[in-house]
């Protein structure tokens, strides 16, 4: 079952099993094998030339050109803490009471949630 299948690197002709660069060890390979390596930190595509080391090209941009941030990396989104006394919970935005100012949770975000004392208006229960 040969199927002459011809290398588009090195012109050779070759069957199925043997087709791909590095079942024939072709010595064309460089000319269409091109990958772009990929920066582990930016995830940034880093481009090499011809004949350069893609480790040491990858290297030189971690040095000098990388836009990692490991300080970005453990941000923390959920930074808005609710004042209720025994709750826990931190919200991704400011819930603010119109009565006392306060931040709340979602839970807590209404003024008899949280035992209101802002405002000298009653708050009704309806």
């Amino acid at each position: 079952d040969f199927l002459p299948l011809r290398c588009d690197a090195c012109g050779e002709v070759f069957c199925k099993d043997h087709i791909r660069y590095d079942d024939h060890s072709c010595s064309s390979a460089y000319k269409k094998n091109v990958q772009v390596p990929v920066c582990p930190l930016c995830n940034a595509p880093i481009p090499v030339e011809r004949g350069e080391i893609p480790d040491i090209v990858v290297g030189a941009h971690m040095d000098k050109d990388c836009k990692y941030n490991p300080a970005q990396q453990k941000q923390r989104i959920f930074t808005h803490k609710c004042l209720k006394p025994g709750c826990k919970r931190k919200e991704l935005m400011k819930v603010l009471c119109e009565q006392c100012g306060g931040n709340f949770c979602i839970k807590h975000r209404h003024p008899l949630d949280h035992n209101c004392k802002g405002s000298s208006c009653p708050t009704s229960k309806a």
